[in-house]
């Protein structure tokens, strides 16, 4: 009895620990694969350094998502302002775009000898002052880091945020202006070089025709006479001066206002002298000839005795188109067989007049007024002729001069 009792006794004891451990007491992780078991001990030491980290990742969480809301307002106030500075800087290079093209306008206007050249540039001029007007007014009446708006509109850490980010904008914006400023001297210098271009292709023209006086000269001083293309100039009886407009640009540049002062001088030169040269007859009345008879003695075709010859003789074919070689007016027509033959006299002005003879067809009529290149008649072989060919005289002060120069004169 005894017995059982005890062994009663000794299988209900169960033992109780009142000792506690701490909460970053060692702790042990055990792996088992394949039968086998592997044990990790992870100290009180790395549990308590493994919780401070993830309670610094929480506060840094906290604090960021705050700071993200506060700022985000801001950015959405500062990125409105630097739409309106991009809107303004998209104008601008819009209109950079504009006188580029505006220059190649221009530059074809002057190889086609366009009458529109002078509207043309004033046009362009005005579009630069435009330009300049707006860069003046994006630097001075923007302002986009005004610190003392700034700190009437938020805290002091809000303040300092707000400047960070307006000073990045505004050196941002410098930036782009500073580009903006390369761009107009690049303008400007694109600006001085067209001007060059222009008054070197006016002074070409202008030294073109100069040479082509110089040319027919060489045939009247022969005979003692001088053409002046100065003489009876328009510029001698008119009133006033040369047309420049006046800049009203607020940045007034003397370099480029002289340079286009100088352009409408050379250009007023060669309307002037183009317009002296339309009555000067200068080129070939016959497209395809052959020269058979030149001015001066000769041996004359019929009965070979020395006689002077008036004129040119072009060969050519019957009915070939005689052009006028200058502006002017039919002063004289003759139809008949004998001497010259059918023939026309026109006077340019200025002292010179050409003669056509031997015409098959006469086109025009006494009193006719002509512009150059217009068509007179046909090649023929009327009158005192051996064959079909024009017999051509140019006349100075009533005077024959030798033709030749004058058909090889290039002033057009």
């Amino acid at each position: 009895m005894k017995n059982k009792t005890h062994l009663g006794k000794q299988k209900a004891y169960s033992p109780q620990y009142t000792e506690k451990k701490p909460f970053f007491s060692e702790k042990e992780i055990i792996f088992r694969s394949a039968g086998r078991a592997k044990v990790f001990q992870i100290s009180s030491r790395m549990q308590v350094m493994f919780l401070t980290l993830i309670c610094l990742i929480g506060a840094w969480s906290l604090y960021s998502y705050h700071l993200y809301n506060k700022s985000d307002r801001v950015i959405n106030r500062k990125n409105q302002e630097l739409v309106e500075t991009r809107d303004a800087f998209v104008d601008l290079m819009s209109d950079f775009v504009a006188i580029h093209k505006n220059i190649d306008a221009v530059l074809d206007s002057i190889n086609k000898k366009g009458g529109s050249t002078n509207k043309d540039l004033n046009r362009y001029k005005r579009q630069a002052m435009v330009v300049e007007d707006k860069i003046k007014q994006i630097t001075t009446e923007k302002s986009w880091a005004d610190d003392k708006k700034l700190n009437e509109k938020a805290s002091l850490n809000e303040a300092l945020l707000q400047r960070d980010i307006a000073i990045s904008e505004r050196d941002e914006l410098r930036k782009q202006l500073s580009e903006l400023e390369d761009s107009v001297k690049e303008i400007k210098e694109a600006e001085l070089e067209m001007f060059s271009r222009i008054e070197a292709i006016a002074g070409k023209e202008i030294n073109k025709i100069k040479r082509a006086f110089g040319d027919i000269n060489s045939s009247l001083k022969k005979r003692g006479l001088y053409f002046n293309p100065l003489a009876n100039s328009k510029k001698k009886n008119s009133v006033g001066g040369l047309y420049v407009p006046a800049s009203t640009s607020k940045l007034r540049d003397d370099e480029i206002n002289k340079k286009i002062s100088e352009i409408y001088k050379a250009f007023d030169d060669l309307e002037y002298y183009r317009e002296v040269a339309k009555y000067v007859p200068m080129g070939k009345p016959v497209w395809s000839y052959w020269v058979t008879s030149r001015f001066g003695t000769r041996n004359d075709p019929f009965n070979k005795k020395k006689a002077g010859h008036k004129g040119i003789d072009l060969a050519s074919r019957t009915g070939n188109r005689i052009q006028v070689m200058a502006n002017g007016r039919v002063i004289k027509t003759q139809y008949s067989n004998k001497g010259y033959g059918n023939m026309v006299v026109v006077d340019h002005g200025n002292g010179f007049q050409t003669k056509y003879a031997h015409m098959h067809k006469i086109y025009v009529k006494k009193g006719e007024n002509l512009k150059r290149n217009d068509t007179i008649g046909e090649v023929g072989n009327t009158g005192r002729s051996t064959g079909p060919h024009l017999h051509y005289e140019v006349l100075y002060r009533g005077t024959p001069v030798d033709p030749l120069p004058f058909i090889q004169a290039k002033a057009f």
